[in-house]
């Protein structure tokens, strides 16, 4: 059969008639896209190759954006509720009655006491705005997820080092040859990680993880270490004693740029364990040359780390008395450990190897701090990575500490083939800014929110002693809270301590399901009431871009876009783009307008704030400053010159950094693909913290408005004045309940101790450490509405190791109860060999509650899918001195979600489905198709 001559085939028809760049939002990584358009409307999603994260580089969450941004689940309008909480009965109103509703609510509680408004945003990246427009409002209860997410890794880098992993700073991909894992959520940074790997792989270096787990990035390294939970940091402080026993630390670097050589005190009373100080107040050091006392910073003074003054000895001094202790030796935590003590030493001695046999040497030329000029940089080709698997346990803070002082020992941070800091940071903590709650009805709040404090006097409490925050943030309980705690808002609030409030405003946090400990308990307070019949908590206003569990609890939802409908700003103010040879930030701008009526959270913001006259937000007659978030990023200035968006300033667009605000400056980032960047001259480019060329280009760009030269901080001097407060000395004082906590919790040196956990239950009755963490290809809770991401995972099992799994006779298709101290869940089970020997885990946010999400009631999520949070609580166990103490971290408050334990059993019989079953909860959007499908 021949074919007809005037038949033409499309071989290759298009898939798209234009191209629209921007920037994803299916995860934190915040990689540069290309939107295929096709008829105005989304065709598909593909990586931008220019774009500095992700080279084009995108993976399976990024391409289903399109999925998310049609997702039959998203909200339509807004809403106001009609049945009782919880039940999702909602009648759909306009946005002018729902500011009104929001403002009636609002702008009473800000003229009379404006701590009564609690505004908690979840997973939003424009905490710089949001902070700004709560402290604008005049509230001191505002703060972010990153408490029951990573603030010991912040915090503890903040305070060591001036930075920590994944925003702050990556590896020198280029020249590392050793990459260390410990700990690493996968859902976080995963392109630029999975780049580097292969990087590394290429060029013959080797990646080791250290994870209870072996998944995702554990499962391609070249060595797993399956590590016991929670003892991470003792592995870690064991390895510092074989590099002290051995010899094998970076003398020179200690003393050039660390307070490894700083005097402390040693007399007795309100000093001890302090630097001694010139009059001044710097810190002194024996200079190696004269043997005199110095001030640390002098030109030409390096620090003899061996000097002592009396009975006054140097930091390095002690940090070997403490690590050289039997306490440490591999033989006497192996056990612990779940490892070998010849495993432990095997590992000091590779990290030792690679960092001082493999020496790298740049011939690149710099001046330091000091004024001293170096004809070269010389690096430890050994780089570190960690997130949440070694914070959110009780003892997190110490062990991220650890892991920073471990680089710092090796010479590794700031060097070449070592660990790079991203701009704006490496970032002292006297450079950030320090908490205030000082409340004024009608006025803004008298500083901002959240920071790092260096001593007791910082602390945020009344006279009393009672809490000025309502998560009890920068209190004895918790002093070093750089994040806040999310996670205690609503039961505090529900308890009324430390006071009642009026009104919960939440954005992008489902607090109502995955994003709390003791789901149930939690869901129980949203629904409370008084005696009068009235809520507890009077008002709940909730943003989102789905149907959600939280919004079924919600009196009032402003309905959020998808990222592809809105502007947003990944800004220097708050967690940019950068990388480490460049200051970078991007964009988020509607790629397609909202076919439903949908407002960006953000322009609400500003929509109340000018209805309310908010300071900050109207000029002097009551006018508005801005029109929406758009125009904010343009116009706003938090500082002369320096504003949202660094590229393309000044009336022209010809400056970067500083620079008067620019009408089209948004208009310049669509044209260069959504992306700004800035690099680093090449002298500025290593030793950031000392390297005057870089502090230098920092201050032109607008970063610092003067250097921020400073040491490492291998001892942290706030913790040591906490810990003189414990023991009796100054007017600001603990309750005596919790004196010896903070004096064996808060060692100005790391340390480790048991997680909290392990002490309050008993671990022979609960034998079995059980965690959470996210699939690499979902992002928190909104990736399992997908339906594309639903066909990789639409439901979880708790994985099992072989041996727990052969003594409990488990075989496929089995189900288990699992119980903690807390309650108890029946879920499936699979077997996993990569697991630590004691341990057991799940995904993260794969459950769902019937009724949410547009999903169907039988979808396998809401049968089969469950949380561990049923499990969790927010409290730790009653142990019997009449107190409920919060399961957190005592420095920082961060939630510790992995020191749970448990035992688990066979369930007989087997049930329908995962338990506990909540009833269904009434969508307001409905269900969506059973297909989800579309060809334009």
């Amino acid at each position: 059969m021949t074919r007809p001559e005037n038949i033409q085939i499309e071989t290759s028809p298009p898939v798209s008639d234009e191209i629209r760049k921007t920037t994803c939002y299916m995860c934190a990584c915040r990689c540069g896209i290309n939107v295929h358009m096709k008829g105005g409307q989304i065709a598909y999603i593909e990586g931008n190759r220019d774009h500095p994260v992700n080279q084009g580089v995108l993976c399976g969450k990024g391409s289903s954006g399109i999925m998310q941004h049609y997702a039959p689940s998203r909200l339509r309008a807004p809403l106001k509720r009609v049945g009782p909480r919880g039940s999702g009965e909602f009648e759909e109103i306009s946005w002018e009655e729902a500011l009104d509703l929001a403002v009636s609510w609002l702008e009473p509680i800000r003229q009379t006491d404006p701590k009564k408004l609690a505004f908690f945003t979840g997973r939003d990246q424009s905490q710089s705005f949001t902070s700004f427009w709560g402290q604008n409002f005049g509230t001191p209860n505002y703060a972010a997820h990153g408490g029951f997410c990573s603030v010991n890794m912040a915090a503890g880098g903040i305070y060591t080092m001036g930075g920590a992993f994944w925003e702050f700073g990556q590896p020198d991909w280029e020249r590392t040859k050793l990459f260390v894992l410990f700990g690493v959520a996968e859902d976080h940074d995963s392109n630029p990680i999975k780049m580097g790997i292969g990087k590394m792989k290429g060029h013959g270096g080797k990646v080791m993880g250290v994870n209870p787990i072996r998944s995702g990035y554990n499962a391609v390294a070249d060595e797993w270490v399956g590590i016991t939970p929670g003892t991470d940091g003792l592995l870690i402080l064991s390895i510092a004693h074989e590099l002290f026993r051995s010899g094998k630390v970076d003398l020179d670097y200690l003393r050039r740029y660390t307070n490894a050589g700083f005097l402390v005190n040693a007399e007795e009373g309100p000093e001890k364990g302090l630097f001694l100080r010139d009059k001044d107040g710097k810190p002194l050091v024996i200079d190696q040359k004269t043997g005199k006392p110095e001030a640390f910073d002098k030109p030409g003074v390096i620090a003899n780390l061996a000097a002592s003054q009396g009975e006054n000895r140097t930091v390095f001094q002690l940090m070997a008395e403490k690590y050289l202790a039997a306490e440490y030796a591999p033989e006497a935590v192996a056990e612990r450990c779940g490892l070998t003590a010849e495993r432990i030493r095997n590992i000091a001695a590779e990290f030792a190897r690679v960092a001082f046999e493999e020496e790298i040497s740049l011939d690149v030329e710099w001046t330091d701090w000091k004024g001293e000029k170096h004809d070269k940089m010389i690096g430890r080709p050994i780089s570190f990575h960690a997130m949440r698997g070694i914070s959110a346990h009780s003892n997190g803070f110490q062990t991220a500490r650890a892991l920073h002082v471990l680089q710092i020992l090796l010479g590794s941070v700031e060097v070449p083939g070592g660990f790079r800091f991203k701009p704006p940071y490496p970032k002292p903590p006297e450079a950030h800014p320090k908490p205030h709650a000082g409340v004024t009805p009608g006025k803004p709040l008298d500083g901002p929110h959240l920071g790092y404090i260096m001593g007791p006097e910082h602390l945020l409490m009344e006279e009393d002693g009672t809490a000025k925050r309502i998560d009890k943030a920068y209190t004895w309980e918790n002093p070093f809270s750089a994040h806040g705690l999310m996670h205690m808002v609503i039961s505090n609030a529900h308890a009324g301590d430390p006071y009642k409030i009026d009104t919960l405003f939440l954005y992008m946090a489902n607090m109502a399901w995955n994003s709390s400990m003791n789901t149930a308990e939690v869901m129980r307070m949203l629904t409370d009431k008084d005696e009068n019949g009235e809520y507890v908590i009077p008002h709940i206003i909730y943003s989102d871009a789905y149907s959600s569990e939280t919004v079924a609890y919600a009196d009032l939802v402003l309905p959020d876009t998808t990222y592809l409908e809105r502007h947003d700003c990944i800004s220097l103010l708050d967690r940019p783009i950068c990388e480490a040879e460049a200051a970078a930030d991007s964009i988020r701008w509607p790629v397609v307008e909202p076919d439903r009526d949908v407002r960006g959270f953000q322009t609400v913001l500003i929509q109340l704030a000018n209805k309310m006259g908010l300071p900050g937000f109207v000029d002097d007659d009551g006018n508005p400053k801005w029109e929406d978030y758009a125009d904010y990023i343009q116009n706003h200035e938090r500082r002369p010159g320096v504003g949202p968006l660094a590229g393309w300033r000044g009336k022209e667009g010809d400056k970067s950094g500083r620079g008067e605000a620019n009408p089209n400056q948004i208009e310049k980032y669509i044209e260069n693909g959504g992306f700004w960047i800035g690099h680093i001259p090449e002298e500025g480019q290593f030793y950031k913290p000392w390297n005057k060329a870089y502090q230098d280009w920092a201050v032109e760009i607008g970063i610092y408005d003067s250097p921020q030269f400073y040491a490492f901080n291998l001892y942290v001097e706030p913790l040591r004045k906490m810990q003189l407060a414990a023991e009796g000395h100054g007017e600001n004082q603990p309750p005596d309940h919790l004196r010896e906590r903070i004096k064996r919790t808060m060692d100005p040196l790391p340390t480790w101790y048991e997680p909290f956990e392990d002490t309050n239950v008993d671990v022979n009755e609960f034998p079995i450490h059980a965690l959470t963490q996210r699939p690499m290809q979902m992002y928190h809770s909104w990736g399992t509405q997908n339906a594309w991401l639903r066909q990789i995972t639409g439901k979880n099992y708790m994985y099992l190791p072989k041996k727990i799994w052969d003594e409990n006779g488990f075989k496929e298709g089995d189900y288990a109860r699992i119980s903690s101290v807390h309650g108890s869940i029946v879920v499936p089970v699979a077997l996993h060999e990569g697991l630590n020997d004691h341990t057991i885990w799940t995904w993260n946010a794969i459950g769902k509650r019937k009724g949410a999400w547009a999903l169907d009631e039988k979808a396998p999520e809401a049968t089969e899918g469950f949380l561990l949070n049923h499990l969790i609580h927010e409290l730790q166990p009653p142990k019997g001195d009449g107190m409920r103490w919060t399961n957190s971290d005592p420095v920082t408050g961060q939630a510790a979600w992995f020191d749970l334990r448990v035992k688990i059993e066979k369930a007989d019989p087997k049930p329908d489905e995962a338990q506990p079953v909540f009833p269904p909860i009434k969508s307001p959007v409905g269900k969506g198709p059973k297909n989800v499908a579309r060809k334009i």
